[in-house]
């Protein structure tokens, strides 16, 4: 049965008008020849088939939002939990072929969940330097009467060679505001003072908790059930690569990380096997080419959770960027 959304509700949706239009922008996997151009594109098929099709080291970022160990359903396509063993077996079978892909000053972020994050970590020293690993909160889903709520997830990061990789803390400082304002000869002392309020630019950590997920009055939003928020993947791209540089997903899913890409003037490369989810990615590219606006992301900063307002009612200044 279709489903009934609210008047406001803002869910993207492809309707069924669109999808010829939308199609010439998916390329079948049978498609990829060796002389095919891997800039800027979404690829339909299966990771396995398509893999060895893409050149090695073309990616300067990967970033890896693989089914996490948990039963979930994909419109029609269904992941089932495992065991631990069984669930690395699984990374095994592709994640080597995937870091092939990058680039020897590359970095690569994986994302998972805390049943996962233990094999995520094995098979990233397997095959890359582990530098860190993020924690995100995720506030979203029902409470656990018998459990501690689910409310965060992990990103762990990883480059090819330690000694020789692209990282820009200044392009991922956060604006937070300033609860205790100190002050030096009665200035502020590493802080902004504004009608809006005071606020102060921090280097970002490995904990993030001004995420919002994706939900139904956000126009980023689609039915996938694993959507991650543009904001996320933002700090990521923006951080381990430069304007230009080529973005690889290898399960694009709704397209998050081809859309802030392109938002950020950055190459994608994504794979993704439900036809459903890359005609979503493609329309999402094609309205990103008119609002490159990434929400949370304004005047070259981070901004805390819930200041959308303060964003919107001041002009950018010159040292928004500092």
């Amino acid at each position: 049965m279709e489903k009934r959304r609210a008047k406001n509700n803002r869910t993207l949706t492809v309707e069924p008008d669109e999808v010829e239009r939308l199609r010439p922008l998916i390329t079948p996997a049978g498609r990829v020849t060796a002389d095919f151009d891997f800039d800027n594109r979404i690829i339909q098929g299966d990771l396995l088939a398509v893999l060895d099709r893409i050149p090695d080291r073309v990616a300067d970022l990967i970033i890896v939002d693989p089914p996490y160990n948990l039963s979930k359903n994909f419109h029609g396509m269904s992941f089932q939990a495992r065991s631990h063993e069984a669930y690395l077996d699984y990374l095994r079978s592709w994640f080597h072929r995937v870091c092939e892909k990058l680039k020897s000053t590359g970095s690569l972020y994986l994302c998972g969940d805390w049943r996962c994050t233990a094999a995520l970590q094995t098979v990233m020293d397997e095959e890359l330097t582990v530098l860190n690993r993020i924690t995100w909160q995720r506030e979203k889903g029902k409470g656990a009467l018998h459990n501690w709520k689910n409310a965060m997830e992990d990103i762990w990061f990883g480059v090819k060679d330690a000694r020789h990789y692209y990282f820009d803390v200044e392009a991922v400082k956060q604006k937070r505001r300033v609860i205790a304002p100190y002050r030096q000869d009665g200035k502020p002392k590493d802080w902004q003072e504004t009608s809006a309020g005071n606020f102060r630019l921090t280097c970002p950590s490995n904990f993030w908790d001004d995420i919002s997920i994706p939900f139904w009055s956000m126009p980023e939003n689609t039915d996938h059930p694993t959507q991650k928020p543009e904001k996320l993947y933002a700090k990521l791209i923006l951080a381990s690569s430069r304007e230009g540089d080529l973005v690889f997903d290898p399960f694009l899913g709704s397209g998050t990380s081809a859309v802030v890409a392109r938002k950020l003037n950055r190459r994608y490369l994504g794979v993704e096997v439900n036809e459903e989810y890359c005609l979503w990615a493609a329309k999402r590219l094609c309205l990103a080419e008119s609002d490159p606006s990434i929400q949370g992301y304004a005047d070259g900063v981070f901004w805390e959770r819930n200041t959308l307002a303060v964003q919107k009612s001041r002009p950018a200044t010159p040292h928004d960027k500092d």
